[in-house]
């Protein structure tokens, strides 16, 4: 399972969505990537694929960052990679 995770404006709390294949996970995040780097289109609206009924939408113009990485069950219980604010 991978993880797409966006850091937002004014937002402690990332948010994330999942994908079973890298190559899914990679296609979404270069989608992400170009968006942020034209504006537009002016929202993005993403859906996760482990939790069938979970949808979000957001302004492209508040999204800071995107990152990917796998979600494996050895970091369950440990820091996530990238943008955690965990102390």
């Amino acid at each position: 399972m991978y993880v797409l995770e966006l850091a937002l404006k004014f937002s402690p709390f990332p948010l994330s969505v999942q994908r079973k294949k890298l190559s899914e996970a990679e296609a979404l995040y270069h989608k992400v990537k170009h968006s942020i780097e034209k504006g537009q289109p002016r929202i993005l609206e993403l859906s996760c694929e482990k939790v069938e009924d979970k949808k979000v939408t957001v302004l492209v113009s508040e999204v800071l960052a995107v990152q990917i990485y796998e979600k494996t069950a050895a970091t369950g219980g440990s820091k996530r990679p990238g943008f955690s604010f965990d102390a």
